[in-house]
């Protein structure tokens, strides 16, 4: 299947979590496994040879990390709402387009010095993203790039991860 075909199979839900966001739902896209395959690939594609382990961000981050380190033969580290960990290497709180978040990031995961790649699977005000960042930075990785299915680029998330290498398969 062709990129953008896989690419089309992502859902634009108006009005959700709440009134004025237009939510990009890739569950359609995660459930057809030739467009999963395809987004897998191309992701898989964007992520620099040098990297040692990859960050996906709950939750669908980690749908997207697992399949690209697969692909690639890379372990996981799981970017977890709070809550959810037995024990936390750090916490880092952030802005959301409509409320405000945390994510943490389990202990022991994360080596001083490996260069780690985040995946999750949209962009939109670049908090998650950043705090993740944030997170690894804190742990003693190098943040060796961000990969994304989606950028909502009228949302300007970038902003908030400046000199970092950016690579979306999808800018709105």
């Amino acid at each position: 299947m062709e990129l953008a075909q896989a690419l089309g199979r992502i859902a634009e839900v108006p009005d959700f979590p709440e009134p004025g966001v237009l939510f990009r739902d890739l569950s359609p896209l995660f459930a057809d496994a030739a467009a999963f395959a395809a987004v897998t690939d191309a992701l898989a594609g964007t992520v620099d040879p040098g990297v040692d382990l990859l960050a996906g961000v709950e939750a669908r981050g980690f749908l997207l990390a697992a399949a690209v380190g697969y692909a690639r033969g890379l372990g996981v580290a799981l970017v977890r709402k709070p809550g959810k960990l037995p024990s936390v290497a750090g916490r880092v709180d952030y802005a959301l387009e409509y409320g405000t978040a945390s994510v943490e990031l389990p202990t022991g995961i994360v080596r001083p010095g490996q260069r780690v790649a985040v995946l999750d699977d949209v962009l939109a005000t670049g908090g998650t993203v950043a705090a993740t960042c944030k997170l690894l930075e804190d742990a003693g990785a190098v943040v060796a790039g961000i990969s994304v299915v989606v950028e909502l680029a009228g949302l300007g998330g970038r902003a908030l991860v400046p000199g970092r290498e950016v690579r979306a398969l999808e800018t709105c």
